[in-house]
Protein backbone atom coordinates (compact mmCIF):
# COMPACT_ATOMS: atom_id res chain seq x y z
CA UNK A 1 0.00 0.00 0.00
CA UNK A 2 3.01 2.42 0.91
CA UNK A 3 4.64 1.03 -1.93
CA UNK A 4 1.55 2.24 -4.21
CA UNK A 5 0.95 5.54 -2.15
CA UNK A 6 4.85 6.70 -3.53
CA UNK A 7 3.81 5.39 -6.93
CA UNK A 8 0.89 7.76 -7.62
CA UNK A 9 2.39 10.70 -5.83
CA UNK A 10 5.52 10.38 -8.04
CA UNK A 11 3.45 10.51 -11.19
CA UNK A 12 1.70 12.99 -9.77
CA UNK A 13 4.46 15.11 -9.14
CA UNK A 14 5.53 14.51 -13.15
CA UNK A 15 2.18 14.78 -15.05
CA UNK A 16 0.46 16.85 -12.89
CA UNK A 17 1.76 19.74 -10.80
CA UNK A 18 3.36 22.48 -12.48
CA UNK A 19 7.30 23.78 -11.90
CA UNK A 20 8.92 26.89 -10.53
CA UNK A 21 8.60 28.29 -14.28
CA UNK A 22 5.02 27.42 -14.29
CA UNK A 23 4.46 28.79 -11.50
CA UNK A 24 6.57 31.74 -11.85
CA UNK A 25 4.58 32.26 -15.06
CA UNK A 26 1.08 32.16 -13.61
CA UNK A 27 2.12 34.68 -11.44
CA UNK A 28 3.49 37.23 -14.06
CA UNK A 29 0.66 36.78 -15.93
CA UNK A 30 -1.76 37.04 -12.99
CA UNK A 31 -0.16 40.12 -12.07
CA UNK A 32 0.80 41.65 -15.50
CA UNK A 33 -1.70 44.64 -15.77
CA UNK A 34 -1.58 47.33 -18.82
CA UNK A 35 -2.55 51.03 -18.60
CA UNK A 36 -5.92 50.99 -19.97
CA UNK A 37 -8.10 54.01 -22.19
CA UNK A 38 -11.24 55.52 -20.36
CA UNK A 39 -13.92 57.89 -21.88
CA UNK A 40 -15.36 59.28 -24.48
CA UNK A 41 -11.51 60.97 -24.78
CA UNK A 42 -9.32 57.93 -24.23
CA UNK A 43 -7.41 58.74 -21.48
CA UNK A 44 -4.85 56.40 -19.85
CA UNK A 45 -6.27 55.16 -16.74
CA UNK A 46 -5.20 52.21 -14.57
CA UNK A 47 -6.98 48.48 -14.96
CA UNK A 48 -8.74 49.10 -11.54
CA UNK A 49 -10.05 52.67 -12.34
CA UNK A 50 -13.88 51.52 -13.02
CA UNK A 51 -14.35 48.51 -9.79
CA UNK A 52 -12.67 51.51 -7.39
CA UNK A 53 -14.39 53.37 -4.63
CA UNK A 54 -11.25 55.51 -4.81
CA UNK A 55 -9.99 57.36 -7.64
CA UNK A 56 -6.16 58.91 -8.28
CA UNK A 57 -6.06 61.52 -10.85
CA UNK A 58 -2.55 62.58 -12.23
CA UNK A 59 -1.20 64.77 -14.58
CA UNK A 60 0.20 62.23 -16.94
CA UNK A 61 0.55 58.61 -18.87
CA UNK A 62 3.98 57.76 -17.11
CA UNK A 63 2.47 58.63 -13.54
CA UNK A 64 0.16 55.53 -13.98
CA UNK A 65 2.65 53.59 -14.92
CA UNK A 66 5.11 54.81 -11.80
CA UNK A 67 1.71 54.07 -9.83
CA UNK A 68 1.13 50.58 -10.98
CA UNK A 69 4.54 49.34 -10.43
CA UNK A 70 4.09 50.70 -6.80
CA UNK A 71 0.43 48.27 -7.01
CA UNK A 72 -1.67 51.29 -7.41
CA UNK A 73 -4.31 50.74 -10.40
CA UNK A 74 -7.15 53.05 -9.43
CA UNK A 75 -5.84 55.95 -11.38
CA UNK A 76 -6.16 58.25 -14.67
CA UNK A 77 -4.60 61.18 -16.34
CA UNK A 78 -5.24 64.36 -17.43
CA UNK A 79 -3.02 64.07 -20.24
CA UNK A 80 -2.32 67.92 -21.13
CA UNK A 81 -2.84 71.43 -20.02
CA UNK A 82 -6.87 71.16 -19.41
CA UNK A 83 -9.24 69.29 -17.92
CA UNK A 84 -10.67 67.08 -19.90
CA UNK A 85 -14.60 66.74 -19.93
CA UNK A 86 -14.04 63.11 -18.56
CA UNK A 87 -12.30 63.87 -15.20
CA UNK A 88 -15.03 66.51 -15.28
CA UNK A 89 -18.13 63.93 -15.55
CA UNK A 90 -16.15 61.56 -13.84
CA UNK A 91 -15.61 63.29 -10.34
CA UNK A 92 -19.28 64.18 -9.94
CA UNK A 93 -19.99 60.74 -9.78
CA UNK A 94 -21.65 59.60 -6.23
CA UNK A 95 -20.01 57.44 -4.02
CA UNK A 96 -16.66 57.80 -5.84
CA UNK A 97 -13.72 59.39 -3.50
CA UNK A 98 -11.36 61.62 -5.76
CA UNK A 99 -7.59 62.68 -5.10
CA UNK A 100 -5.41 64.66 -7.19
CA UNK A 101 -2.07 63.14 -6.99
CA UNK A 102 0.58 66.06 -8.60
CA UNK A 103 3.87 67.52 -9.19
CA UNK A 104 5.66 69.61 -7.15
CA UNK A 105 6.01 72.58 -9.01
CA UNK A 106 4.05 75.33 -11.00
CA UNK A 107 2.80 73.30 -13.46
CA UNK A 108 0.92 71.16 -10.74
CA UNK A 109 -0.20 74.31 -8.92
CA UNK A 110 -2.06 75.16 -12.17
CA UNK A 111 -3.71 71.88 -12.88
CA UNK A 112 -4.66 72.28 -9.09
CA UNK A 113 -6.87 75.47 -9.21
CA UNK A 114 -8.31 74.71 -12.34
CA UNK A 115 -9.21 70.81 -11.25
CA UNK A 116 -10.81 73.02 -8.40
CA UNK A 117 -12.88 75.43 -10.89
CA UNK A 118 -14.15 72.61 -12.95
CA UNK A 119 -14.14 69.32 -10.92
CA UNK A 120 -15.14 67.95 -7.78
CA UNK A 121 -11.96 67.16 -5.33
CA UNK A 122 -11.65 65.95 -2.25
CA UNK A 123 -8.51 65.26 -1.32
CA UNK A 124 -4.64 66.46 -2.97
CA UNK A 125 -1.68 64.70 -3.05
CA UNK A 126 1.44 66.51 -4.21
CA UNK A 127 5.27 65.17 -5.08
CA UNK A 128 8.13 66.49 -2.97
CA UNK A 129 9.10 70.09 -4.08
CA UNK A 130 10.40 70.29 -7.30
CA UNK A 131 9.65 66.53 -7.99
CA UNK A 132 7.47 64.99 -10.50
CA UNK A 133 5.60 61.91 -9.51
CA UNK A 134 6.81 59.94 -12.41
CA UNK A 135 10.28 60.07 -10.70
CA UNK A 136 9.03 58.96 -7.34
CA UNK A 137 10.27 55.84 -5.18
CA UNK A 138 7.72 53.89 -3.68
CA UNK A 139 8.39 54.87 -0.56
CA UNK A 140 8.20 58.52 -1.54
CA UNK A 141 4.47 57.61 -3.42
CA UNK A 142 2.98 56.09 0.03
CA UNK A 143 4.35 58.84 1.50
CA UNK A 144 2.60 61.27 -0.49
CA UNK A 145 -0.44 60.18 -0.07
CA UNK A 146 -0.46 59.27 2.66
CA UNK A 147 -0.03 63.28 3.39
CA UNK A 148 -2.58 64.01 1.40
CA UNK A 149 -5.12 67.35 2.49
CA UNK A 150 -8.24 68.41 1.89
CA UNK A 151 -8.64 70.08 -1.64
CA UNK A 152 -9.31 73.89 -0.19
CA UNK A 153 -6.32 73.63 2.16
CA UNK A 154 -4.17 72.48 -0.38
CA UNK A 155 -5.55 75.36 -2.73
CA UNK A 156 -5.35 77.90 0.43
CA UNK A 157 -1.45 76.79 0.40
CA UNK A 158 -0.63 77.50 -2.90
CA UNK A 159 -2.69 80.53 -3.24
CA UNK A 160 -0.18 81.73 0.06
CA UNK A 161 3.14 80.58 -1.86
CA UNK A 162 2.07 82.30 -4.83
CA UNK A 163 1.06 85.73 -2.80
CA UNK A 164 4.49 85.25 -0.83
CA UNK A 165 6.56 85.02 -4.32
CA UNK A 166 4.82 87.98 -5.57
CA UNK A 167 5.87 89.65 -2.81
CA UNK A 168 9.59 88.43 -3.11
CA UNK A 169 9.48 89.23 -6.75
CA UNK A 170 8.52 92.96 -5.72
CA UNK A 171 11.30 93.62 -3.35
CA UNK A 172 13.53 91.85 -5.56
CA UNK A 173 12.53 94.60 -8.10
CA UNK A 174 12.48 97.20 -5.56
CA UNK A 175 16.17 96.65 -4.29
CA UNK A 176 17.25 96.35 -7.77
CA UNK A 177 15.73 99.62 -8.79
CA UNK A 178 17.25 101.58 -5.63
CA UNK A 179 20.71 99.83 -6.65
CA UNK A 180 20.52 101.25 -9.67
CA UNK A 181 19.69 104.77 -8.58
CA UNK A 182 22.73 104.40 -6.16
CA UNK A 183 25.11 103.74 -9.29
CA UNK A 184 25.28 106.73 -11.64
CA UNK A 185 23.91 106.41 -14.70
CA UNK A 186 25.96 106.57 -18.19
CA UNK A 187 22.56 107.60 -20.28
CA UNK A 188 18.91 107.87 -20.00
CA UNK A 189 16.57 104.78 -20.42
CA UNK A 190 14.93 105.79 -23.81
CA UNK A 191 10.97 106.74 -23.25
CA UNK A 192 9.77 104.20 -24.98
CA UNK A 193 10.70 101.03 -22.90
CA UNK A 194 9.47 103.72 -19.88
CA UNK A 195 6.15 103.30 -21.66
CA UNK A 196 6.59 99.42 -22.41
CA UNK A 197 6.50 99.35 -18.42
CA UNK A 198 2.90 100.66 -17.99
CA UNK A 199 1.38 99.84 -20.94
CA UNK A 200 -0.35 96.52 -19.38
CA UNK A 201 -2.18 98.49 -16.44
CA UNK A 202 -3.11 101.19 -18.46
CA UNK A 203 -5.26 99.24 -20.84
CA UNK A 204 -7.26 97.62 -17.83
CA UNK A 205 -10.29 99.98 -16.57
CA UNK A 206 -10.15 101.04 -12.79
CA UNK A 207 -13.62 99.33 -12.83
CA UNK A 208 -12.34 96.02 -13.68
CA UNK A 209 -8.82 96.93 -10.96
CA UNK A 210 -11.21 97.19 -8.39
CA UNK A 211 -12.75 94.22 -9.12
CA UNK A 212 -9.80 91.98 -9.05
CA UNK A 213 -9.06 92.98 -5.58
CA UNK A 214 -12.15 92.22 -4.55
CA UNK A 215 -13.16 89.24 -5.66
CA UNK A 216 -9.25 87.56 -4.94
CA UNK A 217 -9.14 84.35 -3.24
CA UNK A 218 -13.15 83.74 -3.55
CA UNK A 219 -13.21 81.69 -6.58
CA UNK A 220 -16.02 83.96 -7.89
CA UNK A 221 -16.24 85.19 -11.60
CA UNK A 222 -17.95 88.54 -12.83
CA UNK A 223 -19.51 89.10 -16.29
CA UNK A 224 -19.57 92.70 -17.88
CA UNK A 225 -21.40 94.74 -20.48
CA UNK A 226 -19.76 96.70 -22.97
CA UNK A 227 -21.06 99.87 -20.84
CA UNK A 228 -18.45 98.33 -17.92
CA UNK A 229 -21.73 97.35 -16.04
CA UNK A 230 -22.12 94.09 -14.39
CA UNK A 231 -24.55 91.74 -16.52
CA UNK A 232 -23.94 87.86 -14.10
CA UNK A 233 -21.75 87.05 -11.41
CA UNK A 234 -21.78 83.48 -10.84
CA UNK A 235 -18.61 81.04 -9.47
CA UNK A 236 -15.96 79.55 -11.21
CA UNK A 237 -16.93 76.05 -11.65
CA UNK A 238 -20.41 77.66 -13.18
CA UNK A 239 -18.22 79.63 -15.52
CA UNK A 240 -17.93 78.25 -18.98
CA UNK A 241 -21.90 77.29 -18.59
CA UNK A 242 -23.19 80.93 -17.48
CA UNK A 243 -20.68 82.32 -20.61
CA UNK A 244 -22.59 79.73 -23.04
CA UNK A 245 -25.97 80.69 -21.93
CA UNK A 246 -25.07 84.68 -21.43
CA UNK A 247 -24.91 87.74 -24.51
CA UNK A 248 -23.33 90.83 -24.51
CA UNK A 249 -20.07 90.25 -22.32
CA UNK A 250 -17.11 91.90 -23.22
CA UNK A 251 -15.13 91.30 -20.56
CA UNK A 252 -15.33 88.67 -17.53
CA UNK A 253 -13.31 89.04 -14.41
CA UNK A 254 -12.88 85.91 -12.30
CA UNK A 255 -10.26 84.25 -9.52
CA UNK A 256 -9.88 81.36 -11.50
CA UNK A 257 -7.67 79.84 -14.31
CA UNK A 258 -8.08 80.74 -18.36
CA UNK A 259 -8.78 77.40 -20.04
CA UNK A 260 -8.62 76.51 -23.81
CA UNK A 261 -12.59 75.93 -23.28
CA UNK A 262 -12.99 78.93 -21.76
CA UNK A 263 -10.54 80.94 -24.74
CA UNK A 264 -13.22 79.18 -27.17
CA UNK A 265 -16.47 80.27 -25.75
CA UNK A 266 -15.07 83.91 -25.30
CA UNK A 267 -14.22 83.84 -29.21
CA UNK A 268 -17.61 82.24 -29.97
CA UNK A 269 -19.31 85.01 -28.04
CA UNK A 270 -16.92 88.04 -28.79
CA UNK A 271 -15.76 88.50 -25.43
CA UNK A 272 -13.05 91.14 -25.87
CA UNK A 273 -11.29 90.28 -22.74
CA UNK A 274 -10.19 87.49 -20.19
CA UNK A 275 -9.22 88.77 -16.59
CA UNK A 276 -8.00 86.05 -14.29
CA UNK A 277 -5.58 84.54 -11.46
CA UNK A 278 -3.41 82.63 -13.89
CA UNK A 279 -3.19 80.98 -17.55
CA UNK A 280 -2.55 77.37 -19.13
CA UNK A 281 -0.48 76.55 -22.13
CA UNK A 282 -3.06 77.43 -24.40
CA UNK A 283 -3.43 75.38 -27.87
CA UNK A 284 -4.92 77.88 -29.31
CA UNK A 285 -5.09 81.47 -28.79
CA UNK A 286 -8.27 83.88 -30.90
CA UNK A 287 -6.75 87.26 -31.74
CA UNK A 288 -9.46 88.54 -30.96
CA UNK A 289 -9.75 87.17 -26.91
CA UNK A 290 -6.74 89.69 -24.98
CA UNK A 291 -6.21 87.59 -21.80
CA UNK A 292 -4.95 89.56 -18.37
CA UNK A 293 -3.81 87.95 -15.03
CA UNK A 294 -3.96 89.35 -11.93
CA UNK A 295 -0.36 89.99 -11.45
CA UNK A 296 -0.54 91.94 -14.76
CA UNK A 297 -2.67 94.44 -13.50
CA UNK A 298 -0.86 95.32 -10.63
Amino acid sequence: MVSRAISILKGWEEDIAPGAEEIKGAVTRASKKSVTKYGSEKLPAGPDLSSSDEIIIVEGRADIITLMKSGINNTIAVEGTHVPKTIMELTKKKGKTIIAFLDGDRGGDLILRELMQVAQVDYIARAPKGKEVEDLTRHEITKALQAKIPAEQALALVKGRSSKQKQTRKSTRSKSRESKRDKPSRRKEPRSRERKTTTRTSTVDAVFLEKVKEIKETFQAVLYSEEQKIIDQCGVADLAQTLERTNDVTTVVFDGVVTQRLVDIAAEKKIETLIAAAVVDLDNKPRGVKIITFEDVK
